[in-house]
């Protein structure tokens, strides 16, 4: 579950690392004297008034669930309350990467002397959390891998030592951080780490994490993406889930349990076990198709289950095609095929389905699906393969 940049940096401060004074809006200006609110946004919080509490010099940034804020025009910095309404009213009208901007963090603009990098991520082929750090933030880390791989430290962290003084030295040498700042930089990523761990994150970084002329450390954005199948632990954090920004698909498909994430493709994907699926859509795209989701139904899954999937799947409108790729250890195909047809009957799509069964029960399943008019293959290969050239 990804958190806005407010609620990100709500969560680091409760850990005491060092973010800017701000306030949270929803409308350019108060309301006029005839009482209405300025620009045709309605109630909450108005950023002008906010400006003017913070000291007139602030940051209006966009709240919105995606990276590309700055290079879409949904952060402006602006010297008086009247800019910042003016800013707060073109910023509202955006849409950044399709997502409409609701929201509004206006906070204390910084001075500014250097921009770093500092971030904590899971490494899953290493079973181990990395500590990240680069002396080129403010902008897209990952184009700094790419291009400069040596800018990036990437520094292990064993689960049960925890983050060691030695990583703390080797930081700083590593960002040349002054020796008048490192007990600042040392308590900070030590705080960044226990907010890591305590909130069972996925990713926390700070970028930018500058250096102000005053020569101290603050955090300047935020960014917290926490575990959902560890949400059940943190009901204070999973209450910060906006359901404004998840399509009705997504919605749905986390309220039944289901892993669907939407891609834009044409080809709908409907398959057990997150491996496969992953298979599955590496299979399409090398044949030259795109997935347009994710959907795994899990193992064991009942003939309920995947009419639910389905259903989900097809409310998407660019689905031209839909792919069933099934292996039925726990899973049993004919359950999963009553479940097709089910589905079927009930959403009755225009789109044609290409089905793999593969397992136990294969045949049965197979012919359950031919008898419903449903084409099925043997291979992956050639369901993709097939799935593709329909989907054209």
């Amino acid at each position: 579950m990804k958190l806005h940049e407010y609620q990100a940096k709500r969560i680091l401060a409760r850990y005491g690392i060092p973010v800017p004074p701000g306030e949270l809006v929803e409308q350019p200006a108060a309301a006029d004297p005839g009482g209405l609110p300025a620009a045709g946004h309605w109630g909450g919080p108005a950023a002008a008034e906010a400006a003017q509490r913070l000291g007139g010099r602030v940051a209006v940034k966009a709240q919105v669930l995606s990276g590309g804020r700055g290079k879409a025009g949904g952060v402006r910095v602006v010297a008086t309350p009247a800019e910042a309404a003016a800013a707060a009213e073109a910023i509202l009208a955006l849409q950044i990467q399709s997502l409409p901007v609701h929201k509004l963090l206006v906070e204390r603009a910084a001075a500014i002397a250097r921009e770093l990098y500092v971030g904590l991520t899971l490494d899953r082929t290493a079973g181990r959390v990395v500590l990240m750090a680069s002396g080129e933030g403010g902008i897209d880390i990952e184009q700094v891998a790419q291009s400069h791989p040596g800018a990036i430290l990437r520094l292990p962290v064993d689960p049960f030592l925890g983050l060691r003084p030695y990583h703390l030295r080797y930081l700083g040498a590593f960002l040349q951080v002054p020796a008048a700042l490192q007990a600042s930089l040392d308590g900070l990523v030590q705080a960044l780490y226990r907010a890591f761990v305590e909130s069972d994150a996925s990713l926390v970084e700070i970028n930018p994490l500058v250096v102000t002329e005053g020569d101290e450390l603050l955090a300047l954005d935020a960014k917290v993406v926490l575990d959902d199948n560890a949400l059940f632990r943190h009901s204070d954090l999973a209450a910060l889930r906006n359901p404004e920004e998840e399509s009705p698909a997504e919605a749905q498909a986390r309220e039944a349990g289901l892993s669907y994430i939407a891609l834009g493709g044409q080809i709908g994907c409907l398959v057990n076990g997150a491996g496969l699926a992953m298979a599955t859509l590496d299979t399409i795209r090398a044949l030259g198709g795109m997935p347009a989701n994710f959907l795994d139904i899990g193992g064991g899954a009942r003939a309920e289950r995947v009419a639910q999937a389905l259903q989900i799947m097809l409310q998407e409108p660019r689905v031209r095609v839909v792919l069933l790729n099934i292996f039925g250890g726990i899973t049993r195909c004919d359950e999963v095929a009553r479940g097709v047809v089910a589905a079927l009957q009930e959403v009755h799509p225009w789109q044609p389905v290409v089905a793999r069964l593969v397992g136990t029960r294969e045949a049965e399943g197979r012919a359950i699906l031919a008898g419903a008019g449903i084409q099925t293959v043997a291979s992956l290969t050639e369901a993709a393969r097939l799935a593709v050239s329909m989907s054209a």
